[in-house]
């Protein structure tokens, strides 16, 4: 079966020594360059809060900025529940600003990881009794709109003189680049409702079947028929590790870390029925192959390549470089010549 992959991204964890946070924070940034010149269309890092990762994709991102040119830079994901909607649009509207409009934003909403720990930090009051839902995301891509406040006759003074309020900078485009990490029917149902690009990786709910591949091709036809012709992306994501360049050692290293995750592949998981897949941890040809046969990856032309969290720096260039020389190729996908700069 021939594939079309017209876009190839990667998305990495940032993680860094508590001791020394810099140099992994750092090396994140290289590595975006790196992909960068490598040929990949986009790079996306993981908002993490409590761990040696990154706290503040906005603040991560808007430095990744000014380190490439041409890349697209994205968050995946980031939890609306603990930002202020307003607050957040200001943010990633200067972020895409930097960027020259190469800004992609994930969202998700719900009660957040860690929510009993630092929810009563981010919110006054009572925490519980906070909007945590789809619809604190929708108020943050209204936001984004760059309608005025007030009516036609407000006005706040400013050392310019009088100015329209709305909020600055306005970032045009931006609202159209935004993604929801869906995992389950019903979040699919709402990001295709609303116009959302859909986020999909490797942790899918078992709704109606055992099978993993099933439930993620079940989630995005139920993504696209809420759509109902809207044009949106979806971006597929899957765990590659190719072996080819690798010495002996690593590929040991690689094969130990997919025997260790791959029993939960067997069965849903947990109260929630969650499937994962395996792997896919191998010599690029086989790889291929695998891809190939995936069912899911007919319906999409995007594919997000997930780092994993254990890995080194020389080892994920290693992953990055055989991916893009090896694998991407094999899917169709081509390399892009880089867009002129816009104009000051």
């Amino acid at each position: 079966m021939t594939q079309h992959i017209k876009e190839i991204a990667f998305l990495t964890p940032g993680n860094f020594d508590n001791a020394a946070p810099f140099a992994g924070i750092d090396e994140t940034l290289d590595l975006i360059a790196f992909g960068e010149k490598l040929g990949f269309d986009g790079a996306w890092v993981r908002q993490r809060h409590l761990e040696p990762g990154i706290g503040s994709a906005a603040v991560f991102l808007a430095a990744a900025s000014q380190r490439t040119s041409r890349i697209q830079l994205g968050s995946a994901v980031i939890q609306i529940g603990y930002e202020s909607p307003f607050r957040l649009a200001e943010d990633l509207s200067m972020v895409d600003v930097l960027s020259r409009g190469r800004l992609n934003v994930g969202l998700s909403a719900g009660v957040p990881l860690h929510s009993h720990l630092i929810a009563h930090l981010i919110h006054d009051g009572d925490w519980t009794q906070h909007d945590l839902t789809h619809e604190r995301i929708k108020r943050f891509r209204d936001n984004l709109s760059g309608d005025y406040l007030g009516d036609d006759e407000t006005f706040v003074a400013t050392p310019f003189g009088p100015q329209r309020p709305r909020l600055q900078p306005h970032a045009e485009g931006l609202v159209n680049r935004l993604w929801y990490g869906g995992g389950s029917q019903r979040s699919a149902r709402w990001a295709g409702e609303n116009g959302f690009n859909l986020l999909t990786g490797n942790v899918i709910s078992g709704e109606g079947t055992d099978d993993f591949h099933t439930a993620q091709v079940n989630l995005i036809n139920t993504w696209r028929d809420a759509l109902n012709g809207r044009p949106a992306r979806v971006a597929l994501g899957r765990v590659i590790v190719p072996t080819d360049s690798a010495p002996p050692s690593r590929i040991a290293r690689y094969e130990a870390y997919a025997a260790s995750r791959l029993e939960r592949t067997f069965k849903p998981q947990g109260e929630r029925r969650t499937l994962f897949p395996r792997d896919l941890v191998g010599p690029a040809e086989q790889i291929v192959e695998w891809l190939l046969d995936d069912p899911v990856l007919p319906l999409v032309s995007e594919l997000r390549l997930e780092l994993p969290y254990e890995f080194k720096r020389a080892e994920y260039e290693q992953i990055l470089t055989d991916t893009i020389t090896r694998i991407a190729p094999a899917l169709g996908w081509q390399a892009k010549a880089a867009p002129p700069l816009a104009a000051e």
